[in-house]
C-alpha cells in the first residue's frame, strides 16, 4: 500500500510544540566537529509530518543532532508526499518515518536516484478499524467485519446519510477505507474525522458516553495506554491484495517503518547521516515520547531531552561513528 498517512496530536498542541521546537532547535553550534570525519554538521532539515509519533522521532533525532553534533536543525512542516519532492529539490534532508508509498519509492529512489533508504526505525506500523471498549464488550461479534452491516443503523450520524458512519482521519492519511466499504458491500459512509486529536477525542467521548463509533486508527500510538481500543478484523491481508487501490477488499498490511534521506545529504559527509542511519527504537520508546508531547503537554524538544536522559546506552549506540 502506498498512499498517504497523517497523525496529529491536536492543532493547539501541535502549534505550541512546533513553535517551541523551532525556537529551541534552530541555530545550533555548527562549529562542532566529529572526531571521525572532522566534518561540520551545518544545516539538518527534517521533514515534520504532522502526527505525534513522527514528532517523537524528529525531536529525538533533532535534539541529538543539535546538542551532540552541532547541527543547525530546522523542522520543515510538510505532509508525507510533499516531503519526498522536498528531498528531491534539496529543501528537506530526511523523512524519519515512512509508511510505504511504493509509487514514490519507484519515482524518487529507483528512477531518479535522489532519495535513499536509510534503514528501519524499528517501529511496527498497524492501520485498521477500531471501536471503543464498551462496544466490543457489549457486542463481541462486532470485531468480525461480516457483522458490521448488522450494526450499521447504530453507527448512523447526521453526516452519514442514513448509513452507518466510518470515521476516517485527515484526507492525507494512508487509507483504503472508501474502497473497503464499497468492495465489502458495507452499508456505511466514510466521513472525514480530521486530526489525530479529533479521532482521540471521538474515542474518549464514545467510551465515556457509550455512543457508537467505528473509526480508522493506527499504531504506534500512545493513546492505547489510556484506552484499549478494539480492532475490527477485516479480510486477511495477503501480499498483492491491495495492489489495485480501487479493488481493495482486504485488511491493511503490516508496515515496517523506515527512514529516508536525500542522496545529496547522504553524500555530504555530515555526521548526522550516520546518526539517522543508526537511529532505531521500539514502539514503546516512540509512544513514551509521544505521550510526553500529546498527553503531558511537553514541548517536543523537552520531551526528547527527557527520554534521551533516561536512555543513554541506546543513544550512545546511535552516536557511534558520528
Amino acid at each position: 500500500m502506498a498512499r498517504r498517512h497523517l497523525r496529529l496530536p491536536g492543532w493547539i498542541s501541535f502549534a505550541a510544540a512546533c513553535a517551541l521546537g523551532l525556537s529551541a532547535c534552530g541555530g545550533g553550534n555548527i562549529s562542532k566537529t566529529t572526531a571521525g570525519s572532522g566534518k561540520t554538521c551545518g544545516d539538518l532539515n527534517i521533514a515534520m509530518n504532522a502526527w505525534t509519533g513522527y514528532y517523537a522521532d524528529a525531536y529525538v533525532v533533532g535534539e541529538l543532532a543539535k546538542n551532540k553534533l552541532g547541527c543547525n536543525v530546522k523542522y520543515v512542516k510538510l505532509a508525507e508526499e510533499p516531503s519526498w519532492s522536498a528531498m528531491a529539490n534539496g529543501t528537506v534532508d530526511t523523512i524519519l518515518e515512512n509508511w510505504g508509498h511504493d509509487d514514490l519509492v519507484k519515482k524518487y529512489i529507483t528512477q531518479q536516484h535522489v532519495v535513499e533508504d536509510a534503514g528501519m526505525t524499528g517501529n511496527q506500523g498497524i492501520i485498521g478499524w477500531y471501536v471503543p471498549p464498551w462496544i466490543a464488550k457489549a457486542h463481541p461479534d462486532i470485531t468480525d467485519w461480516k457483522n458490521l452491516n448488522k450494526y450499521a443503523s447504530d453507527f448512523k450520524t447526521s453526516e452519514s446519510g442514513g448509513k452507518g458512519q466510518l470515521l476516517d482521519g485527515d484526507p492525507s492519511y494512508v487509507t483504503n477505507d472508501q474502497a473497503l466499504v464499497t468492495n465489502l458491500h458495507l452499508n456505511y459512509k466514510v466521513v472525514v474525522g480530521g486530526s489525530e486529536a479529533a479521532l482521540i477525542q471521538s474515542f474518549r467521548s464514545a467510551e465515556k458516553n457509550h455512543t457508537w463509533l467505528l473509526a480508522y486508527f493506527y499504531e504506534p500510538q500512545w493513546f492505547f495506554s489510556e484506552e484499549k481500543l478494539v480492532r475490527v478484523h477485516l479480510p486477511k491481508y495477503t501480499p498483492g491484495c491491495d495492489s489495485n487501490p480501487a479493488k481493495v477488499a482486504c485488511d491493511y498490511p503490516p508496515y515496517h517503518l523506515n527512514k529516508l534521506i536525500s542522496t545529496k545529504f547522504a553524500d555530504s559527509g555530515s555526521p548526522a547521516v550516520t546518526l539517522i542511519k543508526n537511529f532505531h527504537w521500539t514502539n514503546d520508546d516512540q509512544n513514551q515520547v509521544a505521550e510526553y508531547i500529546a498527553k503531558d503537554g511537553m514541548p517536543g524538544p523537552a520531551a526528547a531531552d527527557k527520554w534521551i536522559a533516561a536512555n543513554q546506552d541506546l543513544v550512545n549506540q546511535w552516536l557511534q561513528g558520528t
